[in-house]
């Protein structure tokens, strides 16, 4: 178990004022069975009324609006999680076999996440490449873990080869990427196979590497969503928080809005993850 705060901060800066900015913004960590989150606190500066909702994924949205002119907008987010070790699968477990994976698909909790996606397209080359990387693996879960692995010792984890936007087939085109990138890959080959798979955003503390984390989670019946971090190579653990989850990056991204105004603005992310006091 571990106690973790997070400060998750966001600054637009824009060349000329801009008015009428309508934001949305998923940063709220979720509490289950597997994590608490103890405080959040959301601030928005120019100062604006905060409101939320859930979406369709039972992730928090908060959003605003900001009518005024503004030349800069800050998004501050300052959490505090309790974690545990509650989700784990054991690596050797062998569940459910692949012969019946098929009966996920008439599960109203997997639909969504067996389907082609914006981030994540379905096409006969990746079920070939999945087919070929799982190779004769008869258990759902070790096929999962199989992939994860391979994702693993196959790409090349470098910040500069894509971008927010990278489409799962670039990145696996280059065989490079980062965290979101190989979420997205393991999302793809798992939905290629029948293996309902969906998109987790959140963090992953390890000294001096403050940054936001991305894995996958997928579908064991009887067990539920288990998750696998194909950057690490692992099942996360207690350094893990999740934040939303969804089809793609797309379905989570932590900030999205738009305004009217000028196109040439910078924007400055900072991710700040410690241990939090008793």
């Amino acid at each position: 178990m571990a106690r973790l705060k997070v400060v998750h901060r966001t600054r637009y800066r824009y060349e000329t004022p801009v008015r009428e900015s309508f934001n949305e913004v998923r940063l709220r960590p979720v509490s289950n069975e597997h994590q608490r989150c103890e405080d959040f606190m959301l601030k928005v500066l120019p100062a604006a009324q905060l409101r939320h909702y859930d979406d369709f994924h039972a992730n928090r949205v908060h959003h605003f609006e900001v009518i005024p002119p503004h030349d800069s907008l800050l998004i501050e987010a300052a959490s505090r999680v309790e974690t545990n070790l509650a989700n784990w699968l054991a690596p050797d477990a062998t569940p459910f076999p692949m012969s019946r994976i098929g009966e996920c698909g008439r599960m109203e909790r997997c639909f969504d996440y067996l389907q082609p996606s914006d981030y994540v397209g379905l096409d006969p080359d990746l079920w070939r490449l999945a087919v070929d990387v799982a190779g004769d693996e008869t258990d759902a879960w070790q096929a999962a873990r199989r992939l994860s692995g391979w994702i693993h010792s196959s790409f090349t984890y470098a910040p500069r080869a894509t971008t927010a936007y990278t489409r799962m087939s670039d990145a696996l085109q280059r065989r490079a990427g980062v965290c979101q990138d190989y979420a997205h890959v393991l999302v793809g080959l798992c939905r290629s196979l029948r293996i309902p798979a969906l998109y987790v955003s959140g963090y992953y503390f390890t000294p001096g590497a403050d940054a936001s984390h991305a894995w996958a989670e997928v579908y064991v019946p009887g067990h539920g969503w288990r998750g696998l971090d194909p950057t690490h190579a692992t099942q996360p653990d207690d350094r893990y928080i999740k934040v939303a989850v969804g089809r793609d990056y797309g379905d989570v991204a932590p900030t999205r809005g738009h305004y009217k105004g000028t196109q040439q603005r910078s924007i400055e992310v900072a991710v700040e993850i410690a241990p939090a006091e008793a």
